[in-house]
């Protein structure tokens, strides 16, 4: 296709890139529909020898959604400032936002997060927000929701799991930290969700690790990428994007008691896209 020189042109580019965008949004779910058959097909233990045995896997798949991630920046960023041309001048620029607000984005992510769980268990614990509730940083709105809300079904599973529905569940919390001295801005999420074992701490990093029953058929559609648990990406995928703008997702756990997450964020403007 020519470079698109009049507006009528770029509608028409637009267009096809939004065709393109569309067309390929059930990838991560065939993708993971696909590794579960694999695993189904070699019957995948918990045994390391399993994990290390297809290492190749998750290196790749690294690899491809962070190449995706990319041009799904490219292409949803200029569809987005294409819509907005017209309109005055705000905070959001194309996928952007520069004062995303790590609180509103949390409260967003608790109340489906809660939905989920409640749908699945019946009961769901409550969810504190902690720290700095002020704070306002450049950042893409889709990317922090996706990844608190993954951190978030996991910690409220866990905990529902580990101290049974009819006990008083303990909360968890989101603790925002960040000062203008910080090189990150830190997120925490802690649970009291019974923790992991330390030689399963490797594990969960893998896209076809899930301690979950899988709850969805082999002939699901992408819109069950919905339900709490039993796909095994949110946290594979989860460090993909923190590290796609420079951040990093670690996990720390308490086996017996509970786990904390940390999710750091880099301020966007500051680093390279860190392509393979």
């Amino acid at each position: 296709m020519p470079e698109p020189l009049t507006i009528e042109k770029c509608a028409k580019f637009t267009k096809e890139i939004e065709y393109v965008a569309e067309r390929h949004a059930g990838t991560m779910f065939g993708l993971a529909k696909g590794l579960r058959e694999l695993r189904e097909h070699v019957g995948w233990s918990d045994g390391v020898d399993h994990f290390t045995r297809f290492r190749d896997i998750h290196f790749a798949l690294d690899a491809f959604y962070t190449t995706r991630i990319g041009l799904r920046m490219l292409m949803g960023q200029h569809i987005a400032l294409f819509h907005q041309r017209d309109q005055s001048l705000t905070d959001v620029v194309g996928l952007i936002d520069k004062k995303c607000s790590p609180a509103e984005i949390a409260a967003d992510a608790i109340d489906h997060a809660v939905v989920l769980c409640r749908d699945a268990f019946g009961v769901a614990p409550d969810v504190v927000v902690e720290g700095n509730k002020n704070l306002t940083f450049p950042y893409v709105k889709t990317h922090l929701f996706y990844m608190m809300l993954e951190l978030l079904k996991n910690s409220l599973r866990a905990t529902v799991e580990f101290n049974g529905e009819d006990a008083v569940l303990p909360d968890i919390k989101v603790i925002i930290a960040h000062s203008l001295e910080n090189e990150d801005v830190a997120i925490k999420v802690a649970d009291q969700g019974g923790g992991i074992a330390r030689t399963d701490m490797p594990k969960i990093w893998s896209y076809m690790y899930t301690t979950a029953q899988p709850v969805y058929d082999i002939d699901a559609t992408p819109e069950d990428f919905g339900l709490l648990a039993g796909i095994g990406y949110g946290l594979p995928i989860s460090r993909v994007y923190a590290r796609y703008f420079g951040g990093d997702l670690q996990v720390m756990s308490m086996e017996g008691y509970g786990t904390d997450a940390y999710l750091h964020l880099r301020r966007l403007g500051d680093e390279a896209e860190p392509l393979p």
